[in-house]
């Protein structure tokens, strides 16, 4: 399988106002091809860092460092701020967690989707709004026309949620990296939305960066699980094996869920070793 992006020693760094710098992201090293990869961990694990270093999202006194992050060939680290405009939407796009905080709140769905099409193509009017029409009828929002009238707080949180989908794949990305797209959606909504994201992979043919705190969604919906601690990826496995990883600190995670069928008086605490930030990571791929 080709890659569509392969990042090689990717940090991230924010200066300390006592002095010196946090490592958010701490030589990360990873590809994605044309499948669905989960990014799981704890919160502050760097995972949303990893995501948005890769578009170029991460502003100053942020650094990031990269010995190299291609996609299609191009190394991203060489292009200026004006090329990865280009980028961004176009061949990589990115969904928030929260569509309450990533919707324009002047402006109607309809337009902000028409925008995003437009500031990627050559379309009309006219034809940026038979695509968006053509989107949100993608992602099984009944009555497009209505929904594309209305502001973003009239709109519920899971139509919000298919509504930045719908947003982000108009101009045809290569690869979508959705950032917990569903933590604020309760468990039917999630799985319809997931729902839809697979599908339009599958269709599409995309490459998918899912990330999530979910170890249990990512084992059911990913192909391969990267698994972050302190800015590290300390684990890599195929999905479905996912719940026989190695690794101690997966291991902690996934003892920390409740199960129904093992149910127990008290789930285990984690109990962290220093060693891990340091240790190599265990790859299932050999």
């Amino acid at each position: 399988m080709t890659d569509l992006l392969r990042v090689e020693d990717l940090w991230v760094r924010f200066p300390k106002r006592s002095g010196g710098m946090i490592e958010a992201v701490r030589g990360v090293s990873f590809s994605v091809g044309r499948e669905r990869v989960g990014i799981v961990g704890e919160s502050g694990s760097g995972k949303s860092m990893t995501g948005r270093a890769v578009l170029g999202l991460v502003r100053p006194p942020g650094e990031v460092t990269a010995r190299r992050i291609d996609f299609e060939g191009t190394d991203l680290m060489t292009l200026s701020e004006r090329q990865m405009r280009r980028v961004r939407g176009e061949k990589i796009s990115m969904v928030m967690q929260d569509p309450k905080f990533s919707l324009n709140p002047v402006m109607t769905v309809g337009d902000q989707i028409m925008e995003a099409y437009r500031l990627h193509t050559d379309a009309g009017r006219g034809a940026a709004r038979a695509r968006m029409i053509e989107m949100l009828e993608a992602v099984q929002i009944r009555d497009p026309e209505r929904v594309a009238a209305l502001y973003p707080h009239e709109v519920s949180g899971g139509m919000g949620q298919r509504i930045m989908i719908a947003m982000m794949l108009a101009p045809d990305p290569a690869l979508l990296i959705a950032d917990e797209p569903t933590s604020a959606l309760d468990v039917t909504v999630q799985m319809s939305v997931l729902q839809i994201v697979d599908r339009l992979v599958h269709e599409r043919g995309m490459g998918l960066i899912f990330i999530s705190h979910d170890l249990n969604l990512v084992a059911t919906f990913c192909d391969r699980v990267l698994i972050m601690y302190g800015g590290r990826i300390v684990e890599t496995c195929r999905a479905e094996a996912l719940h026989d990883a190695r690794h101690p600190y997966t291991r902690a995670l996934l003892n920390s869920l409740p199960r129904l069928d093992e149910p127990a008086h008290r789930l285990q605490m984690m109990r962290r070793d220093p060693a891990w930030l340091e240790e190599p990571s265990v790859d299932a791929f050999g």
